[in-house]
């Protein structure tokens, strides 16, 4: 079963275009990794400092290797986001 993850990230004021920027090379790393289905960065069209990132991993097991990895990285540029961003998780059952 997939699981679904919709992270909630707010930029610092203005920096809503640059941490989409830093936010895209991350993606493109992680949608290498084994088991990433979809791993997206979208930014608000009302506000520009709102972010959403839209993971689907092909399994818990998958997602968990990935937080593993993802504590390997360097952290992003300091200065362009606020906390730590808003987490849901989600079983992926296509109602359609």
């Amino acid at each position: 079963m997939s699981v679904r993850l919709v992270v909630t990230i707010t930029a610092a004021p203005g920096k809503g275009a640059e941490l989409a920027r830093a936010m895209k090379g991350r993606c493109e790393e992680c949608m290498k990794e084994s088991g990433c289905e979809q791993f997206e960065i979208f930014q608000s069209a009302l506000n520009p400092d709102k972010l959403a990132l839209l993971e689907r991993w092909s399994s818990q097991a998958a997602l968990d290797t990935h937080a593993k990895l993802n504590q390997t990285r360097p952290a992003l540029p300091e200065g362009l986001r606020l906390g730590g961003g808003e987490r849901e998780d989600y079983e992926y059952n296509r109602t359609r």
